[in-house]
């Protein structure tokens, strides 16, 4: 290998939601104006504007992931810290119908409950949703205006904020129809002592890890440890969130939504064995990847997104390690001084169910550093003869 190598809890839906108020937000006392730009890599992937005072947010966004959606949100804040309602209009310029490029969602929350009504052009839906007396925030993965409010307000909900104690919080989803499907998930802020928070959802693998001043602002977010690796600064002097929608507009419409990892399959054939490995294909982006992207000594999905599947027609050795002709998923662990290869019994389940317990077993790899860059994560089958030959993976 070269060398850069879900609780979901169902809630029985209450009555249709009440008449929501859609007035625009008042700010009330001193207002601080400030922005985030999330990078993945060297590409910037979402850029936020924010307008916050103690009474009321106001947040214009555009976010890339994978296709691009401009948001003006505007959120009015209780005196407990909570929210009291939301408006948030989506703009979707790859939509290929009305409701697609556009909706309207206006959320009400009370102290034990959130009702969600969603304007397309087609239909209204709206639905209601008891929140167990939980803070209760809209989550969108590239908005770090409500991510840090929802840090900021676990924080002062809480009397006590011990190292390690869990500050619980629920979500929903703008971007998601409120249909039967429809669910809140739960979020943890976990405080680490002075300037740390880790921050964990249901839905998202891993633990975020932010930095936050004194009064809990977000100051950075590190998504190293979660399956969603972006870096997120906090910016004194806002972006020019209309100059960054503009050009991933326009990249969009002249070349399509840009997947942020596609997926490959890499065919051969060894002896009579014809091999086939279907793989998600991560982009370096300019990072770091070994210890960094990719964590020494654990386990990695050999990819992204779903986990690497691996067919063999024909029974095979690979680096002593004997296979029967059938399915299975390949795993990697990649060392400071080496990387090892697992071989696991279990198919079809998404690149962070690895189970240990049907491993078929674990085969050294051979390091090697790349003559030219790859960009594109690379899986490759190497005939060498008529008996044997090579798997390859190359990156960075």
């Amino acid at each position: 290998m070269p060398r850069r190598m879900v609780l979901l809890l169902a809630l029985a839906a209450c009555a249709p939601a009440p008449e929501v108020d859609d007035r625009p937000v008042e700010h009330t006392g001193p207002v601080e104006t400030y922005g985030f730009l999330t990078r993945l890599g060297d590409d910037t992937v979402a850029a936020e504007r924010i307008r916050r005072s103690a009474t009321a947010l106001v947040s214009d966004a555009v976010d890339q992931w994978p296709i691009v959606r401009q948001r003006h949100t505007e959120v009015a804040i209780a005196p407990d810290g909570r929210l009291s309602r939301m408006a948030m209009e989506i703009t979707t310029p790859s939509g290929t119908t009305e409701d697609d490029r556009f909706r309207r969602v206006l959320a009400r929350f009370t102290p034990d409950s959130v009702h969600v009504t969603i304007h397309q052009a087609s239909r209204t839906t709206a639905r209601s949703f008891a929140t167990e007396g939980a803070l209760t925030v809209p989550h969108v993965s590239m908005l770090y205006g409500v991510i840090e409010f929802e840090i900021m307000a676990a924080l002062k909900r809480a009397a006590t904020v011990d190292s390690g104690q869990e500050l619980l919080f629920r979500q929903f989803y703008p971007d998601r129809d409120v249909g039967p499907s429809f669910v809140l998930h739960r979020g943890r802020v976990v405080p680490q002592g002075p300037g740390r928070i880790e921050l964990r959802h249901d839905w998202l693998a891993g633990t975020g890890v932010v930095t936050v001043d004194t009064a809990g602002r977000l100051l950075h977010y590190d998504g190293d440890r979660t399956t969603y690796k972006v870096q997120v600064e906090r910016l004194a002097d806002p972006p020019d969130v209309e100059a960054i929608a503009a050009s991933l507009v326009a990249r969009e419409r002249a070349a399509g939504p840009r997947a942020l990892s596609v997926r490959d399959t890499a065919r051969g054939t060894i002896g009579s064995a014809m091999l086939e490995v279907d793989y998600g294909r991560p982009i370096a982006r300019g990072r770091v990847l070994l210890g960094n992207v990719i964590s020494y000594d654990r386990v990695w999905r050999t990819g992204a997104n779903a986990a690497t599947q691996f067919t063999t027609s024909a029974p095979l050795t690979i680096g002593g390690l004997d296979l029967p002709a059938g399915s299975y998923t390949l795993w990697t662990v990649p060392h400071r001084d080496g990387a090892e290869l697992i071989v696991n019994a279990e198919t079809g389940q998404w690149g962070t169910g690895y189970d240990a317990t049907r491993d078929v077993g674990r085969v050294p790899l051979r390091v090697e550093d790349l003559a030219t860059p790859v960009d594109t994560f690379t899986i490759a089958v190497v005939p060498r003869d008529g008996r044997s030959g090579a798997l390859t993976f190359a990156w960075g």
